[in-house]
């Protein structure tokens, strides 16, 4: 009984936030589950440290660029099998909890996150040749992104919906994720909230007002308002699209490097991990339900935050938009990677 089975017995899920050929190859993905995590996500950033930043697939990449294939044609390839490989890990798990868990995510190319059409019907292409019910394909939540989740819903293809950072922009994706359901839409979903990011911008505007006293506190404040807003909304429903704590590694070092984790347990949530602080919290972490502890103060620190003069939803908006372009940078940097190794191979 490892301390994530204590998170799961208390209803929140934890989730890998990582994936390799290597992992799969070698048996860990099989004895993360072991240690209790009942899901895996994947973006491009981590598709670039494992692809671009390895050699692993350099053999593939050779024999792909040799057969004929184009440089997306390869990326394609390379990530299907790797997340089809890791649903296929998982699907015990995924019947076990009847649904809930095992799930799988791919991202939609980010590239065009502000095209709705052309979104939605990348999401369902990518969901038909995965061809498994526990995968998910993450779309970004821009307006656009948030629109294209409704339609996907009601087509049944399952949606982890990304990139979410204010309380307002958790309410339109829930809600649009419960429209897709009200036209008849039978998929999963879930809400990724991006959380230490909050704090990191944050924190530094409260430094040059010389207020220490709110560091650290920011990003799990907004976190408590939101599951509120998830209570409220989803209360009495069949299925609930779950919020999922994203981004939850502690990058202050003057911080807990469990602090995303023990102070966002809630129940009917999930939190996705990177493998440093999984093992952190597995050494020394502390199973607890903490995310409506203290909702006044969370509200009085938000409130102290404007009256500081932060404008809290302009550093949401610019933490969406920077996660934007850190996801294209970090796909247009894989995507030449692919073509550098593919070309030095084929020679």
């Amino acid at each position: 009984m490892t301390h994530i089975h204590e998170l799961y017995e208390l209803g929140q899920s934890i989730w890998l936030d990582y994936i390799s050929r290597e992992l799969i190859a070698s048996g860990g993905l099989e004895r993360w589950i072991t240690e209790g995590v009942t899901g895996v996500t994947t973006n491009p950033s981590i598709f670039e440290n494992a692809i671009a930043k390895t050699s692993d697939y350099d053999e593939k990449i050779a024999s792909l660029s040799k057969a004929g294939k184009t440089t997306a044609e390869i990326y394609e390839v390379l990530t299907l099998e790797e997340v089809g490989a890791a649903a296929d890990i998982l699907r015990p798990v995924y019947d076990k909890t009847k649904a809930v868990d095992g799930y799988v995510s791919l991202e939609v190319n980010p590239l065009i996150a502000s095209d709705r059409e052309t979104t939605i019907s990348e999401a369902k292409r990518l969901f038909a040749l995965l061809n498994r019910p526990n995968v998910m394909i993450k779309i970004p939540a821009t307006p656009e992104g948030i629109s294209a989740l409704t339609e996907c819903i009601a087509s049944n293809v399952n949606v982890n919906s990304t990139l979410i950072f204010s309380p307002q922009q958790y309410v339109d994706v829930a809600k649009a994720y419960i429209e897709g359901t009200k036209r008849g839409g039978k998929a999963h979903s879930v809400a990724s909230v991006f959380v230490s990011r909050v704090d990191g911008a944050v924190d530094k505007l409260l430094a040059e007002k010389n207020e220490s006293s709110l560091q650290g506190r920011i990003a799990v404040d907004g976190i408590k308002l939101m599951y509120e807003e998830f209570k409220k909304l989803f209360k009495g429903a069949e299925q609930v699209q779950r919020p999922l704590w994203a981004s939850t590694g502690t990058k202050n070092k003057a911080y807990s490097d469990v602090k995303y984790i023990e102070e966002i347990a809630a129940a009917n949530t999930v939190n996705t991990v990177p493998p440093a602080t999984l093992e952190a919290f597995l050494n020394h972490g502390k199973a607890a339900l903490t995310v409506e502890e203290g909702l006044d103060t969370a509200r009085e620190d938000l409130k102290r935050v404007k009256e500081l003069g932060i404008d809290i939803n302009a550093v949401y908006t610019k933490l969406l938009d920077d996660g934007l372009k850190a996801f294209n940078a970090a796909f247009e940097s894989l995507m030449k990677s692919i073509e550098t190794k593919a070309k030095g191979e084929a020679k």
